[in-house]
């Protein structure tokens, strides 16, 4: 495996604003970062930051180079970082072709809506790429404080360690603390529900439910996650660590989790479309909620916090009834 010197960022969001603002800062590192708008890329280009997302981060033109040809950085790049929105990453790769010998790193943290996948089963079924050549970057950590650097923490997952300390290299400065792991799938099923659980926890907290429900809540939450974990991808996992726990505590509680927000503007009694539109952030919990349930519908998983929250997203149902039931439920 060789060494990964030149690295692709695959997005312009604020996840993938915080990535170019680690990684460029090491040492024999160049980062080339696909921005597909045009406007966002001429922006970047004289002002040095992102117009829209993390606008404090000053970008190191030295450092990184802009590009608006995506097959091209594919190309050049050792490594390639996602950090589209699921919603959006089939489009984005649709007429690509995709190396087999690259490294490709997931920090979507969503499921792609077309094939109901999460990322890497998404390359590999998708696009043929070798399980041994995808990682993971996952959490617990927000952008917003990564921005900040404010002490944060990652967690880089590969079904080989080689590789996960490979990506941990990347990531790993002063103000990011990084493990590893070889959980990549369980991992990434793990960042997918913990959004779908923020949005739960949103909705309680706009419905006006308190820190004792939310203990509970948040209890069930992981206990379903271990549940989800064990049907999908059967390995030995402690659900406690931070990729799992961690991230879920965060992403449930923290006030820069944009599920939590959106959740919580829905118990408030905005529609779905309402809050999506006031919300300047894709809500990766929404598309996860419509490709998760049908998987725990399919493969018989108890998961009433799941339930519940795709009958508030997808169902129209009455927020502060399902969520009434949902309180008998739990304890």
């Amino acid at each position: 495996m060789g060494n990964l010197n030149q690295i692709g960022i695959i997005g312009s969001g604020s996840w993938a604003t915080a990535l170019v603002k680690i990684i460029s800062e090491k040492p024999q590192v160049s980062v080339r970062w696909w921005i597909r708008n045009s406007e966002t890329l001429d922006y970047i280009k004289e002002f040095h930051h992102n117009p829209r997302y993390l606008s404090s981060v000053k970008i190191n033109l030295q450092k990184v180079s802009l590009h608006g040809d995506l097959q091209s950085i594919i190309e050049q790049c050792d490594a390639i970082i996602l950090a589209v929105p699921s919603a959006f990453l089939h489009e984005a790769l649709q007429n690509i072709s995709l190396p087999k010998n690259k490294i490709y790193i997931s920090a979507v943290k969503g499921v792609d809506p077309t094939t109901r996948l999460v990322i890497a089963r998404y390359l590999e079924s998708r696009h043929g790429i070798s399980p041994e050549n995808i990682g993971l970057i996952a959490g617990p950590c927000h952008a917003e404080e990564v921005a900040l650097e404010k002490l944060s923490y990652l967690t880089l997952s590969a079904t080989e360690n080689a590789l996960a300390a490979q990506i941990e290299s990347l990531v790993q400065c002063r103000y990011i603390n990084t493990c590893i792991n070889n959980d990549l799938y369980g991992a990434e099923y793990a960042a997918v529900l913990k959004n779908i659980y923020a949005i739960g926890a949103g909705i309680a907290h706009g419905l006006g439910y308190g820190d004792n429900f939310h203990a509970v809540y948040t209890g069930a939450a992981l206990r379903e996650m271990e549940s989800f974990l064990e049907a999908l991808h059967e390995t030995h996992r402690d659900v406690k660590d931070a990729a799992y726990l961690g991230d879920l505590l965060v992403t449930c509680y923290s006030q820069f989790s944009r599920n939590r927000t959106f959740g919580n503007m829905l118990g408030k009694g905005y529609s779905v479309k309402s809050a999506q539109l006031e919300m300047n952030m894709i809500a990766e919990g929404y598309y996860a909620t419509g490709s998760i349930y049908p998987i725990c519908n399919e493969k018989n998983i108890p998961a009433p916090i799941i339930e519940a929250v795709y009958k508030v997203l997808y169902s129209n149902a009455n927020t502060a009834l399902v969520f009434g039931q949902l309180s008998r439920q739990l304890f």
